[in-house]
């Protein structure tokens, strides 16, 4: 039965059990349409509120007497973190996953069928056992099934970038259970996604939410790869010292040897990927979310569905596979709304490899010219001279202006007329091929572009091309940026089954005809940048953002409060900011109150968490 002492309307539950005064953006709409009984199909970005768009319904509908509501989450890091930030909330919240007993699990599915839930979390996979399904039908025949929130629904669409195939099968849910409104949600999907998703989760019909795709309070930058770990460690130590970070690599070993040179520069790092021991890969990732300060380096394995609010940049070693990824990933900086930043070193291999993967893969030639069209926005993005966020949101089909917090903006890079460079490489691969009848790698291409009388050169009789020696004058690193340039756009074929020799395209014809110019950005060492920009080493962002909103007896409560939120955190077990966000503590060290009546009235302060720490805050807040 609904308590009719507890205030239902959305409005009151986003006030009472989560302290905040007013909805953001689209969540009014959502949230009154999903409470109300209908679908949705929701497109919010890392950040925006995503989760309250299903969990205030879930809420709201429980209190009207309508049941438990069914959360599918794909991991399992995501559900301890969202149910144990609903249980600090007050709200009768389970997770039911491999990493309960057998009798744990036997208890929660017993909470579920006595109506002591309000929210239930479990992955695809066990939603779909015969097992859960016949619970649910218990519920469903009793009309005591409120809700179905299908969580990161990209990962139902083959062109997602994160494709499972056991969340194909979550369209029994509109066959077995008619009428429970179902709410999609994700925070990255492209136009042919969005059509998948609803296709493929039979949401047709349900109403389309798309949110602005912008980050405005994260900063992408992107270098050309040199020596990477070195641009790494001078990124962190110059902006990001003292700040919790996610480096992300492409292979196990490269998350390892990276992880040991950041500990060995002082950084407090961890790796984490699939081929770690089990319970050393969650002790890593229960360190990285309730300790400030930690990087964790990581594969694509890590990331999704972690709600730490505070990670102040993430790095990208290596090419993401498409633009979806790349903003999934750098998305997970930030969340707290506080300036973050998103950098990738990006080279010539990194094109090579991901190029490899797609010509390499299993898939059909429908599936791999999708994804080579994903992979060339990509790279379209990383050469840009021109505003990165711009070419981001394009990517989602949102117009914007030029954000002046991307490199490109702070920093216009100097161009310079790549053509007749472009055209001599170009040339000189294709004579190469025409002399010897098999192509040859970059390394051959700019020797004999460069004049150098390698054994190889002579060998083959390269030194007597036309194109011999056309570019003594240029560096190899300039070399190696055009062609990136002409890989990147396609104009070159780098044929991975034939030792990555290079081939022309028919791209390449209005480039050797001059019809098509090539641009580039001259090539400018990180010193060179800074003392351009007038750079210096920022220590920790996060601090200085949050501290400089408070005067010094400001600073002493906020450190007072971080204290105490670490300490009664550890006793919980669990990650600090399921406590209380540091945008809160910086709110309540602002404000001073000395009333839970005071305190009540602070974004983020709930009833439940009011009742909770309310008296040790006050306490802490006269201590300081």
């Amino acid at each position: 039965m609904p308590d009719a002492s507890l205030a239902s309307s959305p409005l009151q539950v986003l006030q009472q059990v989560f302290g905040y005064p007013a909805f953001r953006g689209q969540q009014q709409a959502i949230i009154e349409r999903v409470s109300s009984g209908d679908d949705a199909l929701v497109l919010m970005p890392t950040g925006g509120g995503k989760s309250l768009c299903y969990q205030i319904p879930a809420i709201v509908r429980q209190r009207q007497g309508l049941g438990c509501s069914i959360v599918v989450s794909p991991l399992v890091a995501l559900m301890h973190d969202q149910v144990y930030a609903l249980q600090e909330a007050g709200v009768a919240a389970a997770y039911l996953n491999s990493t309960l007993s057998l009798e744990q699990a036997r208890q929660v599915e017993q909470d579920l069928l006595t109506g002591r839930l309000t929210m239930l979390y479990v992955a695809p996979e066990r939603l779909t056992t015969p097992r859960f399904l016949d619970l649910l039908q218990r519920l469903y025949q009793r009309q005591q099934l409120a809700l179905f929130a299908i969580d990161e629904a990209h990962c139902v669409s083959q062109w997602g970038h994160d494709f499972r195939p056991e969340y194909r099968q979550l369209d029994i849910l509109p066959q077995q259970f008619p009428g429970v409104p179902r709410i999609a949600l994700t925070a990255t999907a492209d136009h042919l996604t969005r059509q998948d998703i609803a296709e493929r989760l039979q949401l047709e019909q349900a109403e389309s939410f798309v949110s602005s795709f912008d980050r405005p309070n994260i900063r992408y930058t992107i270098v050309e790869k040199r020596d990477a770990l070195a641009q790494l460690k001078r990124f962190i130590e110059d902006e990001h010292e003292g700040d919790a970070g996610v480096v992300y690599c492409l292979s196990r070993k490269r998350v390892e040897e990276v992880a040991e040179a950041l500990v060995r520069e002082g950084i407090d790092a961890m790796p984490y990927h699939a081929g770690m021991d089990a319970s050393q890969r969650q002790a890593n990732q229960d360190r990285f979310l309730r300790e400030e300060g930690v990087v964790m380096v990581a594969t694509i394995a890590f990331g999704m569905g972690i709600d730490k609010p505070d990670v102040r940049f993430v790095a990208h070693l290596d090419l993401p596979r498409n633009i979806e990824s790349y903003y999934q990933e750098t998305g997970r900086a930030g969340r707290d709304g506080l300036p973050s930043h998103a950098w990738m070193a990006y080279g010539l291999q990194d094109v090579v490899n991901q190029r490899r993967m797609i010509d390499d893969s299993p898939a059909d030639d429908q599936f791999k010219q999708v994804q080579t069209g994903k992979l060339d926005a990509l790279l379209a993005l990383a050469e840009a001279i021109d505003c990165r966020r711009v070419r981001l949101l394009a990517y989602f089909g949102e117009p914007s202006r030029p954000c002046g917090n991307c490199d490109n903006c702070l920093n216009p890079p100097d161009v310079w007329d790549a053509t007749e460079l472009a055209r001599k490489l170009l040339s000189t691969v294709f004579r190469l091929q025409e002399k010897s009848g098999f192509g040859f790698g970059a390394g051959q291409v700019m020797d004999v572009l460069r004049g150098r009388d390698t054994d190889k050169v002579k060998q083959y009789g390269h030194d007597t091309l036309s194109t011999f020696g056309l570019a003594r004058g240029a560096s190899e690193a300039e070399l190696r940026t055009v062609l990136r340039q002409l890989v990147a756009t396609g104009a070159l074929l780098v044929d991975a089954s034939r030792f990555n020799t290079l081939h022309l395209t028919p791209v390449a014809r209005p480039i050797l005809r001059g019809e098509q110019p090539v641009l580039l950005r001259h090539l400018v060492t990180p010193s060179a940048r800074r003392r351009a920009s007038g750079t210096t080493r920022s220590g920790s962002s996060k601090l200085s953002v949050l501290a400089a909103q408070l005067d010094d007896a400001g600073r002493q409560r906020f450190d007072a409060l971080k204290r105490w939120r670490a300490e009664t955190a550890r006793e919980h077990g669990v990650p600090a900011y399921v406590i209380f966000h540091d945008s809160v503590l910086a709110a309540i060290a602002e404000a001073c109150p000395d009333t839970l009546d005071a305190l009540s009235g602070i974004s983020g302060v709930g009833e439940a968490k009011l009742e909770r720490y309310g008296r040790a805050v006050l306490q802490q807040l006269e201590l300081a």
